[in-house]
């Protein structure tokens, strides 16, 4: 007998696109952790057993959901900021920051109720990177900085890997210990005043 056709699912969705939609909006909703292969089924309005005619178990699926959350909440984000030569090197860098800030203040949520399954984590990390169109925000940072060089706004002794690293991780630095200290929900309020401008103003001057 075939699996029975989830209500909900429109006629160009397949059933497998259906259970990583579903799975993908309770994660959303609810975090990565917490619900079931029960939660999901329920939600996607099939058996329980459906969920394994397409994924080798519910590991797969969180992974594969995972990775359609991050892709479709930069998406939302609209175009990222930064065209080589055009407005200044430093205005396109701290609309770059304020872009890779709100998302990883929308992503890393569900990453952190991950934690506790290593598994779907190492499922995930054998995707292809869902940002910035397979590059991932940081290579992608660093190969704009690469083409400013190229185009002599930026020196040519300056190393965009190491630029692209601190922007970066400037995002990890202030997210993070409000997701595991304080176990609170980031939010664009969480910037400090001069946060972005700070940072970037000391990595266009250097320091001595």
């Amino acid at each position: 007998m075939s699996p029975r056709k989830a209500a909900a699912l429109r006629d160009d969705q397949s059933l497998r696109d259906h259970l990583i939609a579903t799975c993908e909006h309770l994660m959303a909703e609810r975090g990565a952790a917490g619900f079931t292969v029960r939660d999901i089924a329920r939600n996607a309005q099939v058996a329980d057993g459906v969920l394994y005619n397409h994924f080798t178990d519910k590991e797969e699926l969180l992974a594969v959901a995972l990775h359609a959350h991050v892709r479709n909440t930069e998406r939302a984000l609209g175009e990222r900021p930064g065209t080589p030569g055009q407005d200044t090197l430093e205005a396109n860098l701290r609309a770059y920051l304020d872009y890779a800030l709100r998302l990883h203040m929308a992503i890393m949520p569900a990453f952190a109720g991950l934690v506790s399954q290593p598994k779907v984590l190492a499922r995930f990390a054998e995707l292809s990177n869902p940002m910035a169109d397979g590059q991932g925000l940081q290579a992608n940072l660093a190969a704009y900085l690469r083409a400013e060089q190229r185009l002599g706004r930026l020196r040519s002794t300056a190393n965009p890997d190491a630029a692209a690293t601190i922007l970066i991780g400037a995002c990890h630095e202030l997210i993070l210990p409000r997701l595991y200290v304080q176990g609170a929900q980031p939010s664009p309020n969480d910037i400090p005043p001069g946060y972005i401008d700070g940072i970037v103003t000391t990595l266009i001057n250097g320091i001595v």
